[in-house]
């Protein structure tokens, strides 16, 4: 009797697990995640399209991430996904993986991006590119 106790208990206790973890890691996440500069900041937007020609936006905000910035200005677009933006469409130009391989890269002042655009907080005087990439 009481080994069937401990087969019926296994599951709810991994399933206890499992939660708890869960919270443990959006913890750790939400308190080690790039924190953001608070108040107004200038930044500087280049788009290098497929054909390499390129675009410079500027815009004055008080958003506190970059997602916020280039989709209420309706530069980029996207599907949300568990990590954030997924970036598609940037400035009209939509890349897609599944037909060509190709995707927007991001870089900031210059270095390849560590984080996504969702995640990415905006400071003051920075410039952000993204490329369109194939491969």
């Amino acid at each position: 009797m009481e080994k069937q106790n401990k087969k019926k208990l296994a599951p709810v206790l991994a399933a206890a697990i499992f939660v708890v973890l869960a919270v443990v890691l959006a913890l750790v996440w939400h308190f080690t995640r790039p924190a953001p500069a608070v108040g107004a900041k200038h930044i500087t937007v280049e788009v290098i399209h497929k054909d390499e020609s390129t675009k410079t936006f500027t815009y004055d905000t008080d958003e506190e991430y970059l997602a916020e910035v280039l989709v209420a200005e309706g530069l980029i677009s996207g599907d949300e996904g568990e990590f954030g933006l997924y970036v598609k469409t940037v400035d009209g130009e939509t890349a897609d993986y599944d037909v060509d391989q190709s995707w927007w890269a991001l870089s900031i002042n210059g270095e390849f991006a560590q984080t996504g655009v969702s995640a990415t907080p905006v400071y003051d005087g920075d410039a952000y590119t993204w490329t369109y990439t194939v491969g």
